[in-house]
C-alpha cells in the first residue's frame, strides 16, 4: 500500500476493545461497522510490484519515459498519443535552468566543438557535417538565451499503460512506441522502478523518476498535452463522449449564430433516443420544447416530465384552425401578420388540393382576404380580441366567386367530408407549458404533410406571441420535404427562428428525400449543428459530398455502432458516442423489447399494490 500511503499518509491500523484486549479490526469489521475511509474506496483489491509493471488488482500498469528527441520536434507531434482510444495517463515535469548556468555550460561545448572543428581543419581533414550542424545549433540557441528569447529547461515525459492481461499491454506498448518511434522519439520502460515510476504519474506532482532530457522553450511548447479536437465548453448540455479521448462533448446551441440543428441517421441508428436526452437535458434550463413527433415515440416522455401531449388526427378531440392570426408584435403591425399568415395559408391550400394553377393561386390569394374581412378582420384591426374565420366560411365566401368550381369541389372533403372534423374548427390546443408534443400518428399518410404544415404554422404563431427561450423538434421531417410549400416553410423557420429565441432541430432518416428538396441544403447550410449517425451505404456518399467528409469518416459511418456518429459545430466536428443515465434510459428508450419490460414492470407493481 505504498502508493495510497503516499497519496494519503501512513494509515494507522483501526482497532477495537474486546475485553481488555486490543484487536485489529478485520476487513468485514470495516464494511459492517460503515467506516468506510476514502483510502478503503480507492485503493486496488490486491499491489504487487514486478520489474517491467505493476499489478493493480485486476489491470496491469507499465509506465516509460523518454529517452531522446529528434533534432525538430514539428507541432502536435504528441497528438497521435494523446488521441489514441486506450486507457492510459501522461504526466510531464517541467524544471527550469538558470539561463546564466546554461550559458556557461554553453561556453564550454561551443568551444569544444569549435576545438574538434579546427583539429580537422588542421590534419586536412575534410569538415564534418555532424560538427558543423551542432556548432551552428549550439551559437543559435547561445544567442536566443543570450537576448531572452528562449530559456532551458529539464523535462520529464512519462507514460503509464493499463490493461487486462499481459497481451494486450504489449500490443498496446507497440502501438505507442512505434507512433513515437515514427517521429524519432524512443522510450524505455522504467526497470525496477515502476513503483517510483508510477507515483510519478499519478496525480500528486512528485517526480521520483527523474529521467530528464534539456529542451529550449520551442520544442517544449510543442508537446503541450491538449491538441486534441474537442467540444466541451463552459456551459450548454451533455450530447455524449468524444470517440477519440473520451473527453465530454458539451455544447449550448444557443451560443451559436443560429440555434439550429439537423440530424440524418438511418432507421435504428438512435436518432431520436439522442434526441429525446437533448430535450431532457435542455428542460433543465429553463427552455421550452416543442416536438412535432410522427411516430409517437415522445408520449412516455411527456408523461415523465408533466408535458401536454395532443394527438392530431381525424378523429382526435384537439383541433387547430388554419385561420387563427396571433397578436403583432411591437416591430411589426397588423398589415404584416396579416399578409404572412395569407402567404402561409396559400401554401396550404396548395398541399390540401394538390397544386393551383396561376389563375386557382390568384383566386385562393383573394377568397382568404375577403374570408377575413367577413369577420372584420383587415390590416387595421386588433387581433386580441376576434374571432377568426372557419374552412366553411372559406368555402362561403369562394362558393361566390366565378371560376372556382374545380377548388371547391376539392375543398368540399375538408368542410362537410370525412376530413371535416380535422380542420373545421376552433382551435382548442393549449401549448401553456414547458414540454408540447404534436403527435401525427394516427394521421393518415396523405394528410400527414397538410398536419405537419398546420402544426408548424400553429407553433410559429405561438412563438411569434412571446418571445422564449424554445426549441422545436421536427421528427421524420421527411414527411415536409415532399412539398414545396412545406418545405419552404420549414426553411423560413430556421432562416427566421433566431429573431425569436427559437432553435430548429430538423431530424431525418429519408436523406435522399430530404436533400431532393431545393430546401434541403439550404435548411443543412442553415443549422450551426449538424448531427450524422450510423448510415446505410446506399445514402453515405450523398452524405460524404455534402459535409465534405473524408473518406476515413465515410467507413465511420458506416461502421458505427447505435448512438455513434460525429458531431458538427460550426467549423469544428468529433466523432461521438451517445450516453445516458438509467433513468434517463428508462424514460426515453424505444426499444420495444425495453419498453414491453418497462410495461410488465408497471402492470407487475400494479397488481401487487391492489393484493
Amino acid at each position: 500500500m505504498g502508493i495510497i500511503d503516499t497519496l494519503f499518509g501512513k494509515k494507522k491500523p483501526k482497532t477495537m476493545p474486546a475485553g481488555n484486549q486490543i484487536l485489529p479490526v478485520l476487513p468485514q469489521e470495516i464494511y459492517d461497522a460503515a467506516t468506510l475511509e476514502l483510502q478503503d474506496i480507492i485503493a486496488p483489491s490486491a499491489l504487487k510490484v514486478e520489474p517491467k509493471a505493476l499489478n493493480l488488482g485486476d489491470k496491469i500498469a507499465r509506465t516509460f519515459f523518454v529517452i531522446s528527441y529528434p533534432r525538430f520536434l514539428t507541432d502536435n507531434w504528441f497528438s497521435p498519443v494523446i488521441n489514441l482510444d486506450k486507457i492510459f495517463d501522461v504526466s510531464i515535469f517541467i524544471h527550469p535552468i538558470e539561463t546564466a548556468k546554461v550559458l556557461r555550460t554553453f561556453q564550454k561545448k561551443v568551444a569544444e566543438v569549435q576545438s574538434q572543428i579546427n583539429a580537422r581543419e588542421a590534419k586536412g581533414l575534410v569538415r564534418d557535417p555532424m560538427l558543423d550542424t551542432a556548432y551552428r545549433d549550439l551559437e543559435s540557441l547561445r544567442d536566443s538565451l543570450q537576448q531572452a528569447q528562449e530559456k532551458m529547461f529539464e523535462v520529464g515525459l512519462y507514460i503509464t499503460i493499463y490493461a487486462d492481461n499481459e497481451n494486450e499491454l504489449f500490443k498496446i506498448e507497440n502501438e505507442i512506441k512505434s507512433i513515437l518511434e515514427s517521429k524519432l522519439v524512443y522510450l524505455k520502460p522504467a526497470l525496477f522502478q515502476q513503483e517510483e515510476a508510477f507515483k510519478s504519474v499519478i496525480p500528486i506532482g512528485n517526480d521520483m523518476l527523474n529521467v530528464h532530457q534539456k529542451l529550449n522553450s520551442e520544442p517544449l511548447s510543442s508537446l503541450f498535452p491538449f491538441v486534441s479536437f474537442d467540444l466541451t465548453s463552459d456551459k450548454g448540455i451533455l450530447y455524449g463522449v468524444n470517440r477519440h479521448n473520451s473527453s465530454l462533448v458539451i455544447f449550448d446551441r444557443f451560443s451559436m449564430e443560429n440555434y439550429n440543428s439537423i440530424t440524418f441517421a438511418k432507421s435504428g441508428s438512435g436518432k431520436s433516443y439522442m434526441t429525446k436526452l437533448e430535450i431532457i437535458r435542455t428542460l433543465m434550463f429553463d427552455t421550452e420544447v416543442i416536438v412535432i413527433d410522427p411516430e409517437r415515440e415522445y408520449e412516455y416522455l411527456a408523461e415523465a416530465v408533466g408535458g401536454r401531449y395532443f394527438n392530431i388526427s381525424l378523429s382526435s378531440d384537439n383541433h387547430i384552425n388554419p385561420f387563427d392570426l396571433p397578436v403583432a408584435r411591437e416591430d411589426e403591425t397588423a398589415a404584416d401578420v396579416l399578409r404572412s399568415n395569407t402567404i402561409n395559408l396559400v401554401g396550404l391550400f396548395r398541399i390540401m388540393l394538390g397544386g393551383l394553377t396561376p389563375e386557382e393561386d390568384s383566386l385562393v390569394d383573394r377568397a382568404i382576404t375577403e374570408t377575413y374581412a367577413i369577420k372584420d378582420i383587415t390590416a387595421e384591426s386588433d387581433f386580441s380580441n376576434i374571432e377568426p374565420p372557419l374552412m366553411s366560411d372559406f368555402e362561403m365566401v369562394l362558393s361566390g366567386m366565378e371560376g372556382s368550381e374545380s377548388i371547391l369541389s376539392r375543398l368540399t372533403k375538408y368542410t362537410r367530408g370525412s376530413w371535416a372534423g380535422f380542420i373545421n374548427k376552433p382551435s382548442n390546443v393549449d401549448i401553456n407549458r414547458k414540454f408540447v408534443v404534436f403527435s401525427v400518428r394516427d394521421m393518415e399518410d396523405e394528410l400527414k404533410p397538410v398536419a405537419m404544415y398546420i402544426v408548424t404554422h400553429f407553433i410559429w404563431n405561438a412563438v411569434r406571441k412571446n418571445l422564449k427561450k424554445r426549441l422545436l423538434v421536427v421528427d421524420e421531417a421527411w414527411w415536409m420535404m415532399k412539398s414545396d410549400d412545406t418545405a419552404s416553410f420549414l426553411y423560413s423557420i430556421a432562416k427566421r427562428g433566431r429573431k425569436y429565441y427559437l432553435g430548429l432541430a430538423t431530424i431525418t432518416q429519408d436523406v435522399g428525400d430530404f436533400m431532393k428538396s431545393p430546401y434541403g441544403v439550404p435548411i443543412v447550410t442553415n443549422s450551426s449543428i449538424q448531427i450524422l449517425l450510423k448510415q446505410s451505404p446506399s445514402t453515405v456518399d450523398l452524405l460524404q459530398k455534402t459535409f465534405n467528409l473524408t473518406d476515413e469518416e465515410k467507413y465511420l459511418l458506416l461502421e458505427s455502432n447505435v448512438g455513434e456518429g460525429i458531431f458538427f459545430a460550426g467549423l469544428k466536428h468529433v466523432a461521438i458516442k451517445v450516453i445516458s443515465s438509467y433513468t434517463e434510459d428508462q424514460i426515453i428508450t424505444s426499444d420495444p423489447s425495453q419498453v414491453l419490460a418497462i410495461k410488465k414492470a408497471k402492470t407487475d407493481l400494479a397488481e401487487a399494490e391492489n393484493k
